[in-house]
């Protein structure tokens, strides 16, 4: 991704240090927040292992609290221009077979959209800055003197070993993390799986509202865009059927399908 630039003042000028904040990882947290110190006029090195559109089922519909926060951040345009659906209202269907709708504020919606392509403008917004620098590279450790964190080590696109150092460093490198060993050793458990499909040309009976399923398996669908609605299937336990073999296709069709009842295909 080229970083547009733009002549300006930098905080780090008047500091007399190169940069003011490291930022491990471009995602939503990451962009928005270099996009947001930059406003302020801080100098923002962001360092992404990977500047390509990722392809994720996280983060596919931003609740009206989170729309409201755009605004806040002057990144609302980010929404725009990605087929990005509107969600009026939530809707619960129960085992039992009753309903309930959970309307959203009139004057606010969600949106429902490709995670990345929402991402990708916000690494957008954030490279227009003149005083933010995004780069692509594999951060592999934190630079740690007497207890504090001075920067990072990194491996930059083309195999170049280098160090970017500032006052505050800042990581947002998410679920995969090279550095969260480094902070803390958590004991992780993995509780159950969501299984992610793009449904095409497919309606829900009321076409700007997000549903939940809460039968024997949970079932959550939503819009991402014209013609595309997102399923996700919670499977319980820490073994996923598989795709290869056809496990995959068998449990979608026998256990799923005859619970996902609110929808009428093309």
């Amino acid at each position: 991704m080229e970083v547009p630039r733009k002549d300006g003042v930098r905080r780090s000028d008047l500091l007399g240090s190169a940069t003011d904040v490291v930022v491990v990882g471009a995602g939503v947290a990451g962009s928005a927040l270099a996009y947001a110190l930059g406003k302020d006029g801080w100098n923002v090195h962001v360092i992404e292992r990977d500047l390509t559109e990722p392809n994720r089922i996280a983060g596919e519909i931003l609740q009206p609290g989170g729309y409201h926060k755009l605004i806040e951040l002057g990144l609302e345009d980010c929404v725009e221009g990605i087929d990005a659906q509107r969600v009026f209202s939530l809707a619960a269907i129960y085992k039992d077979g009753k309903k309930a709708i959970v309307p959203y504020p009139s004057d606010v919606s969600a949106r429902g959209f490709h995670n990345g392509r929402f991402i990708q403008k916000l690494r957008g917004k954030a490279a227009s800055l003149s005083n933010v620098e995004l780069e692509q590279g594999t951060v592999t450790s934190l630079i740690e003197e007497k207890g504090i964190i001075k920067g990072v080590q990194y491996t930059t696109k083309t195999g170049q070993d280098l160090a970017a150092y500032a006052p505050l460093t800042i990581v947002c490198d998410g679920c995969f993390s090279n550095l969260r060993r480094f902070l803390s050793n958590p004991k992780i458990e993995i509780p159950s799986y969501f299984i992610g499909l793009v449904l095409e040309n497919c309606h829900l009976p009321h076409v700007n509202r997000g549903y939940f399923i809460l039968k024997d398996t949970t079932i959550v669908a939503f819009p991402i865009g014209t013609n595309e609605l997102r399923c996700l299937v919670d499977f319980p336990g820490q073994k996923v059927p598989s795709i290869s073999n056809g496990e995959m296709a068998d449990y979608l069709k026998t256990v799923v399908a005859p619970q996902a009842c609110i929808w009428s295909f093309t």
